[in-house]
């Protein structure tokens, strides 16, 4: 059965209530949300029931499905010993994770190395040095410090800056519409490809489905991704009962707010797999796991030997998940991306007016939708692997995920509320090593086998290299 945008339903479809515009922005945000999260929900019913011939109904609300497009900007916390004061901003009511309310309102961030800056030619180009590497490389291209950003885009013509950018391995990319973007060669390369796709890459036995409470009890995931797609993902299989292990990169420093939002069911270890005790480490997991969920640069894990395909004959019958910005097999495969990026690229964002820069999505969108479609992906493979067996190899990108958004049409916003809705009556509480945190909870709603989040999201590295007994 048909989803919105082309997608299937496995089962009966679930029932979506409420409507657009959640959120003031012209693009359908809460329904593409809302179909996501209900084609995860399908998927875990549908392997619910092969394994216990039992239907469950699937119910999905659009402005919770909403709400989670933005789930870090709307934590709150009361801060314990956990907590990093310079990932915060301290509020009345709590701490908000830092730049929360620039980012609700689409605008760019204080720190002048993330923005949308307009270049000589009359185009807009958005930034993004968020992390001091990248920063530092961004302002060599531009030979300037962060002050004179905006004065040294405007001695570049767009294009030159841009591919600039690249060489110089850090990240920016133009503001194009949807229709320029269709015109272009990355977005020509995944015009004809699913928004996940999903390869057989290998040869193994089939894999039953294993017992338990929830659809995905039994199955082991391990996490190496960052930020908020690939984490998105884990969480939600979590959600559904697998037992996910993060694994935190030695040396990395992710945003507290974004572990805290996408943490929830997880543990989290430490590896260096520039090391030989990490990479063996890391060998020894695989052998147990069923998925792994990664999000790293194109080739950057093959070069550790931990690829797709060396994966597959390392571990038959695995799910491989890779996730990257500018889609897998384009000429931008190997370019640095984030969200801002994607949909400045796709044509999310909105044209800029009276002079002022172009409007981005009040949310991260491109990064939780791609999660939770990227989790249905990972489902379904389960599903495959359980029928045919095989290596499977699931790919999903910000820009694929960024034109399914595109192609969903628009919506009034002047219909949606002028101010933020912060969904303070969505929030529940737990308590985490960061502090007392209220939080949004799994927005899907299943008769017998609801999401659940079975414990707090962990400080990174905090557990032992090894899976539950």
């Amino acid at each position: 059965m048909a989803a919105k945008g082309g997608l299937a339903f496995m089962g009966e479809a679930p029932n979506i209530t409420g409507r657009d515009p959640v959120m003031r922005f012209p693009r359908p945000l809460g329904e593409a949300a809302a179909t996501a999260i209900a084609l995860c929900g399908d998927a875990a019913a549908e392997i619910w029931r092969r394994r216990t011939g039992q239907s469950q109904s699937v119910r999905v609300d659009v402005r919770a499905a909403a709400a989670s497009l933005a789930g870090y900007a709307y934590l709150r916390l009361t801060p314990g010993e956990g907590a990093r004061a310079e990932d915060w901003e301290a509020e009345p009511g709590g701490w908000r994770a830092w730049g929360a309310r620039s980012v609700l309102r689409g605008e760019n961030a204080s720190n002048p190395a993330v923005g949308i800056y307009r270049c000589a030619d009359g185009r807009w180009i958005h930034l993004h040095g968020g992390l001091p590497h990248l920063a530092e490389r961004l302002l060599e291209v531009l030979d300037t410090d962060p002050a004179g950003i905006a004065t040294a885009v405007g001695r570049w013509h767009s294009d030159d800056l841009e591919e600039t950018l690249a060489e110089a391995e850090t990240c920016g990319a133009i503001v194009r519409t949807a229709a320029e973007w269709r015109d272009h060669p990355v977005a020509q390369s995944l015009r004809d490809r699913p928004v996940v796709e999903l390869h057989r890459i290998g040869e193994a036995l089939p894999v039953p489905l294993p017992a338990g409470g929830a659809p995905l009890s039994g199955l082991k995931v391990l996490d190496l991704s960052s930020a908020l797609a690939g984490p998105t993902c884990a969480r939600t299989l979590a959600e559904h009962g697998a037992e996910v292990l993060h694994v935190a990169a030695a040396g990395r420093r992710d945003r507290q707010p974004f572990l805290a939002d996408t943490g929830h069911g997880k543990r989290s270890t430490a590896l260096d797999l520039k090391t030989d005790r990490g990479r063996e480490k890391l060998v020894e997991l695989l052998r147990d796991a069923d998925v792994i969920c990664q999000s790293y640069r194109t080739g950057a894990l093959d070069r550790l030997g931990f690829g797709a395909n060396q994966v597959a004959a390392l571990r038959p019958g695995i799910i491989y998940l890779s996730i990257n910005c500018y889609g897998h097999d384009t000429a931008w495969s190997g370019r640095r991306g984030w969200e801002g990026l994607a949909q400045a690229a796709t044509g999310v964002t909105v044209p800029g007016t009276d002079g002022r820069p172009p409007r981005l999505a009040p949310c991260s969108c491109c990064d939780y939708l791609t999660g939770y479609l990227a989790a249905r992906g990972v489902m379904e493979a389960l599903l495959r692997r359980s029928r045919e067996g095989g290596s499977w190899h699931v790919r999903a990108s910000l820009c694929q995920t960024g034109m399914w958004l595109t192609r969903l049409g628009t919506v009034p916003e002047h219909m949606a509320p002028a101010e933020p809705d912060l969904f303070e009556d969505l929030l529940v509480e737990s308590r985490t090593p960061f502090g007392r945190l209220r939080h949004l909870p799994p927005v899907t709603d299943m008769d017998i086998t609801p999401p659940r989040r079975r414990r707090p999201p962990p400080l990174p590295g905090a557990d032992p290299p090894a899976w539950t007994e």
